[in-house]
């Protein structure tokens, strides 16, 4: 694991990212997560994301879905993962995540 910070978003994307994706909840305290999945979506990117410790309220082979999106900060524009609770969102993110594992599986 490398001691260097990367931005959550680029390690999403980088390929050959073997490390936990850090996020920070509300607390300040990180969160790391084993990327699953990146599942494109009527226009939007999805990440599936499961924690590498057990979370409460979270199975142990269950994860998150987060929406990266364009957000405004300190008047830039810059993407963000932002957390799903939309359940027809999640259900559809899984139902396009089963499908490539299944077809993956053939």
């Amino acid at each position: 694991m490398s001691n260097e910070y990367q931005n959550p978003i680029d390690a999403l994307y980088d390929e050959e990212n073997c490390d936990p994706i850090l996020l920070y909840n509300e607390k300040g305290e990180a969160i790391a997560f084993e990327q699953i999945a990146l599942i494109p979506l009527k226009d939007k990117t999805y990440a599936i994301l499961k924690p590498i410790k057990p979370m409460e309220g979270l199975g142990e082979n269950e994860g998150l879905v987060f929406s990266i999106e364009a957000l405004e900060i300190e008047e830039t524009e810059q993407e963000a993962l932002v957390l799903v609770t939309d359940e027809k969102i999640i259900d559809d993110v899984f139902k396009v995540y089963d499908e490539l594992v299944d077809a993956e599986n053939e």
